[in-house]
């Protein structure tokens, strides 16, 4: 048996927990705690709040989960100022071992490491992951994350982790045009990212505005998305079902992309949209590939349902590194 820290760091939170592993195996995964990454200068300076909060002191094994792209030294950010220099870290923290992996290949060893039950099925044919193949993991939060799990017969896996939010937004339809228009002025060259993300509903919104030529309003993401859920404002809610069709239509490419045999959904806002996305056309948008409709409806499409993936892949991660 072993204990280490497990970290899963995004744009907005950074959340701690003590994961027990054996034989490589995350046989348990503590009470996380979460703090909220732009109240403190560094990730050095969250770790030792995790240990004041903990009351104890803390192992000298680290896997870290991280929403950006992870180097050999130097990792960034993609949405905060945070940095982390793997060795600079590593002597500053007096650690024995740590691991760095992308925040959505750790959820992706999660995904291999979950049983059925945590999953929620979505839209296609409602069956268990297939136990090889492709799948791929997909997630809107402070960024979109994707990523790819590539598991074999024997029960070998690996993850393949890319930066595949950040490819260029296709419209599928004229208000689309007129939305990619909008953000272009605003963004240069426009990713999927800038729609498909916490931040990404803020921008369709705006969009939304400029093509009915209203006057721009200041939101923060928090209220629009509450304000979008519970119908309250009506252009929210149309912002809404237009970012479910964006995820559709990017899930269903990044599918294609990845030769993936089944597709699975993470994220925070994911996760917020659960209950709601099988209400929606984003099954329709998913599969409507043209010569590969039929494809893209038999792939399964679920949901995590668990509640910590970032932290339990990272420790999977660990684990798969140092059994």
């Amino acid at each position: 048996m072993r204990q280490i820290v497990t970290a899963d760091i995004g744009g907005t939170h950074a959340r701690f927990a003590l994961a027990t592993l054996d034989d490589g195996q995350v046989v348990d995964l503590g009470i996380p705690i979460v703090v909220r990454t732009g109240e403190h200068e560094s990730f050095e300076a969250a770790w030792q709040e995790f240990g004041r909060r903990s009351d104890q002191v803390l192992p000298r094994d680290l896997a870290i989960a991280f929403a950006g792209p992870v180097g050999d030294e130097l990792s960034k950010l993609t949405n905060s100022g945070w940095t982390i220099r793997a060795g600079k870290l590593s002597r500053t923290l007096a650690l024995d071992r740590l691991k760095i992996v992308n925040d959505f290949g750790a959820v992706a060893h999660a995904v291999a490491a979950l049983d059925e039950q945590s999953f929620q099925h979505l839209c296609g044919p409602d069956q268990p992951l297939p136990h090889e193949g492709v799948i791929t993991v997909i997630g809107p939060g402070t960024g979109l994350g994707v990523a790819l799990l590539l598991r074999r017969i024997n029960g070998s896996y690996e993850v393949v982790e890319t930066e595949g939010g950040h490819v260029d937004f296709a419209p599928l339809d004229p208000l689309e045009d007129q939305m990619l228009a909008a953000l272009r002025l605003r963004f240069g060259r426009v990713s999927v990212e800038r729609l498909v993300s916490g931040p990404g509903l803020l921008n369709i919104y705006q969009a939304l505005r400029e093509v009915d030529r209203q006057p721009t309003i200041q939101h923060n993401d928090y209220e629009l998305w509450a304000a979008a859920i519970d119908g309250t404002d009506d252009l929210a809610r149309i912002a809404l079902e237009r970012f479910c069709l964006c995820l559709g239509a990017v899930a269903g490419d990044i599918a294609l992309a990845h030769g993936a045999s089944a597709v699975v959904i993470g994220g925070g806002i994911g996760r917020r949209l659960a209950g709601y996305l099988p209400s929606t056309n984003f099954h329709a948008r998913f599969r409507s590939k043209g010569r590969f409709n039929e494809r893209l409806s038999r792939t399964p499409v679920k949901m995590i349902s668990y509640p910590e993936p970032g932290l339990l892949g990272a420790a999977a991660a660990f684990g798969a590194d140092h059994h």
